[in-house]
């Protein structure tokens, strides 16, 4: 298992899309948060909503995978949007809702303002922490890899 975890942030629907595709997508598709990323660390995803940008609150961790050696690289998805990706092994995993975990997650535990970090969009959390994630998910890491 890899030391450095990882939390990312994406409305549901686009996790769905990346999750598909094998791959991870963050910061509106910037370059240099994924290059913060080595291969075998653990990413888990967050989704504040169902939609980018909707009111549909969801506030659950929606996947959780293992980031692949190929570096991050760039898709045109039409229109002038080109932005850079990452390969992730998803494993198979159940969305969790956060509010049961805070207490139990380093960046939350005693912080009324655990929401803050997430505005990042990817930041580093303690190995226990995605860890604690990941069971809570019913994610078998090292087993059951998808992709």
């Amino acid at each position: 298992m890899s030391s450095t975890g990882w939390i990312a942030v994406a409305s549901a629907a686009h996790v769905r899309m990346g999750y598909a595709g094998g791959f991870m997508q963050v910061c509106h598709g910037k370059a240099a948060p994924l290059r913060r990323l080595t291969a075998g660390d653990l990413v888990a995803y967050y989704s504040p909503t169902e939609t980018f940008g909707g009111r549909d609150r969801l506030q659950a961790f929606t996947a959780i995978g293992v980031v692949e050696p190929r570096a991050p690289y760039q898709v045109d998805m039409g229109n002038g949007f080109a932005p850079f990706r990452r390969d992730v092994a998803w494993h198979r995993a159940y969305p969790t809702p956060i509010h049961p975990l805070l207490r139990d997650l380093s960046f939350s535990r005693n912080n009324g303002n655990w929401g803050y970090k997430l505005r990042f969009g990817l930041f580093k959390v303690d190995p226990d922490d995605i860890k604690r994630i990941a069971e809570a998910m019913g994610a078998r890491l090292g087993m059951e890899r998808l992709s």
